[in-house]
């Protein structure tokens, strides 16, 4: 689908799609300009392998974008999440089959463990929040309800009864 929209839009020599494991991809080191990771670093068992592979196929003076799920940065002196925190994240991977989160914090360590330069990090949260209530409004219509079923609702019955129910669902992470 991908390709034949790329090729009705008269991009298909200059644009292309591959599938392939991101945690070892298949292209040589510096193969790209910029490297773009949109909402998969929350699925990545391995976010130093992640991040390293990123940055290798980054050109030298390159840039790469992750754009992700995080939880919230610890305050200087916490050491870990709050319990319900953890359990509420715990839910979230079990219900979507997700690996554990991190923090915006921990992926600017990993990518500082790089020596990469002129690294920033920005909250998107209000920007995203507005996702959480309309999946629910999708996934309460009977064209959503379908398409559960479609994809095996077993594993989706946990998370939107968590997701009606709770407010911090409801209203947005963070």
């Amino acid at each position: 689908m991908a390709q034949a929209l790329t090729a009705s839009q008269g991009l298909d020599d200059k644009v292309s799609f591959q599938v392939a494991d991101a945690l070892d991809q298949p292209f040589p080191d510096g193969q790209f300009d910029l490297v773009w990771s949109m909402d998969s670093g929350q699925c990545m068992p391995d976010k130093k392998k992640f991040v390293s592979e990123l940055a290798r196929v980054a050109a030298p003076g390159g840039t790469i974008i992750i754009v992700t799920w995080c939880h919230r940065d610890l305050a200087p002196s916490e050491k870990s999440l709050k319990p319900e925190e953890k359990d509420f994240l715990d839910k979230l991977c079990n219900a979507f089959y997700l690996s554990q989160w991190c923090s915006t914090a921990d992926y600017v360590q990993l990518l500082d463990s790089l020596s990469l330069q002129d690294i920033k990090a920005a909250d998107w949260s209000e920007y995203v929040a507005p996702f959480w209530p309309a999946m629910i409004r999708h996934a309460l219509t009977f064209k959503g309800f379908i398409s559960l079923l479609g994809s095996g609702m077993e594993k989706h019955k946990r998370s939107i009864g968590d997701a009606i129910d709770n407010p911090r669902v409801q209203d947005g992470p963070g």
